[in-house]
């Protein structure tokens, strides 16, 4: 399948991308298939014998709402999400934490290689979240990307229970600033490739978002995974010494 070719402009060294990225419609249109299509090939069903153990996907009842409700069961239907919190200044992710999967791990970052496509994590990375160095970063306004594996060959790997998380779980982004970014899930669905909602998944926001994504859906022997499971979730706080502050400076 033909993936788009684009790279965004490269900041000084040690200096934040995001500082510097291109505005967010564009990395939004641009890197949608790079990496809907990037993180499928690389992901293989896990067997067991002649027994197969399949990652879980997310139910119905997770899927995006304009209310921030989940009606169909899962939760109770009077569950409302958390309101918005304000967006923070931009800093780079450093760990992340998904209590609810037992996910605590660090962050890498996830650069376009010469051909234009986004680099994932390798197999020997696979307890690593990578995050797109060329969108925003959590917290600060816009749709954050993060990615990894969901399986490699040799067993489960970092978002092996991505598509079991429910609405109102929590993510956890510890920045290069000294805080850490609270965010809520708002959403839980699984795409098939050719299906990607690109405008719906990476489309511009002026708040703080998050889109967590991993392999998901059908299984083929010849082509992995033929899906995405994509983890919708806004920020809703944010703990640590407050911007400007001496203390958080590192």
């Amino acid at each position: 399948m033909p993936l788009p070719h684009y790279r965004p402009p490269d900041g000084p060294d040690g200096a934040p991308d995001a500082d510097r990225r291109p505005p967010s419609h564009r990395v939004g249109r641009m890197a949608a298939g790079i990496i809907a299509v990037t993180v499928v090939t690389g992901a293989w069903l896990l067997r067991d014998g002649t027994q197969e153990r399949e990652p879980p996907l997310p139910a119905a009842a997770e899927a995006v709402s304009t209310a921030g409700r989940n009606p169909d069961g899962g939760r109770p239907p009077e569950f409302v999400l958390p309101p918005r919190a304000a967006p923070l200044p931009a800093a780079v992710p450093e760990r992340i934490r998904i209590p609810a999967i037992g996910v605590d791990t660090s962050v890498m970052r996830l650069r376009l290689d010469t051909a234009g496509r986004l680099q994932t994590p390798s197999e020997t990375q696979h307890a690593l979240v990578g995050w797109y160095a060329g969108g925003a970063t959590p917290g600060a306004p816009g749709g954050a990307v993060l990615a990894g594996h969901v399986d490699t060959r040799e067993g489960p790997a970092v978002f092996y229970r991505l598509g079991g998380l429910h609405k109102g779980d929590r993510i956890e982004i510890d920045r290069a600033d000294g805080r850490t970014a609270v965010f809520t899930v708002y959403g839980n669905e699984v795409y098939a490739k050719r299906d990607f909602p690109t405008d719906r998944v990476y489309g511009a926001t002026p708040d703080a978002e998050l889109r967590v994504i991993t392999c998901g859906g059908a299984f083929s022997e010849a082509a992995g995974y033929l899906g995405n499971v994509v983890v919708y979730a806004r920020l809703t706080g944010s703990t640590g010494p407050e911007p400007g502050s001496d203390s958080g400076s590192r």
